[in-house]
């Protein structure tokens, strides 16, 4: 699943624009296309085509893993949830091989000068909502890892109204919004505290540790454009970074101790037992 970092790239490619493919701010929607109706989320697909015909892009947001469109009239949001990516291409490039196969096209926006935002989701589970107020969906998440009130102490006090094992806390969108698998694993690899951690056990100094850690690796992912571990992502090279995820076995960069993989809360999770040791057991 794209987390924050790959979403945060999709997002400022959109917003920003390159040589090649124009920024999608004040273009128009002059239609859709809704070709897996169970896509959209809200309002009904009859009344998403209605209602999204006409409108301008006046921004691209993110918000925890969600893209966030503010439009002229109320808020184009998408969830790419596992498989799914959100480009522009040129109308005509419909059977160009360089672009992932149209059977796995969900939605179509054609928008002005014969350019396409293009919805592609290989399992089908990404999920588009056309909103008068974001609010409706965002409520519920938890604050930003950038978000300059997100204190260690602030943090702190999180960890320990929970106390809960980090790992899975870590990823819980209400508790904090943008965390997945990976960045869950490689940021407590660099606080050097075990996934298995119990979130009330952390002192304020681990707190810290942990907070600065996460926006670290965060940043870290960003600049390089996410992470491309799947044929569905594309561009993003954080996967030669990587100093745990997806590598068990091989030799830890600090210590030279073998990764170990072990499931946490249902996930794959990477550590390393000598590094990341139960420091408050």
């Amino acid at each position: 699943m794209p987390e924050l970092p790959e979403v945060e790239t999709i997002a400022a490619n959109l917003r920003n624009g390159s040589s090649q493919i124009p920024s999608i701010l004040e273009m128009e929607i002059n239609k859709a296309h809704v070709f897996w109706h169970k896509t959209i989320a809200e309002p009904s697909v009859e009344d998403f085509l209605a209602k999204i015909r006409g409108r301008f892009f006046t921004s691209v947001k993110r918000r925890g893993k969600f893209i966030h469109f503010p439009l002229d009239q109320g808020h184009l949001i998408i969830h790419l949830r596992m498989s799914g990516d959100l480009f522009l291409r040129p109308g005509s490039a419909y059977q160009d091989p360089s672009y992932p196969s149209d059977q796995h096209t969900r939605t179509i926006f054609h928008l002005e000068n014969d350019w396409d935002l293009v919805f592609h989701d290989t399992r089908k589970f990404g999920r588009i909502w056309l909103l008068d107020d974001p609010q409706q969906l965002f409520q519920k998440l938890g604050p930003e890892p950038f978000d300059q009130s997100l204190t260690a102490e602030s943090f702190f006090l999180m960890l320990h109204k929970r106390k809960r094992i980090l790992k899975p806390l870590l990823m819980d969108q209400t508790f904090l919004a943008g965390l997945g698998n990976i960045y869950t694993d490689e940021a407590l690899f660099r606080a050097g505290i075990s996934p298995k951690e119990i979130s009330d056990r952390l002192n304020l100094e681990q707190a810290e540790k942990l907070l600065v850690s996460i926006r670290e690796v965060l940043k870290e992912g960003i600049r390089h454009n996410g992470s491309s571990i799947d044929w569905v992502y594309r561009g993003g090279d954080f996967q030669n970074h990587f100093c745990v995820y997806q590598r068990s076995g091989e030799a830890c960069p600090r210590c030279g101790t073998a990764i170990k993989r072990i499931v946490v809360g249902q996930r794959s999770t990477h550590y390393c037992p000598i590094c990341q040791p139960l420091i408050n057991f």
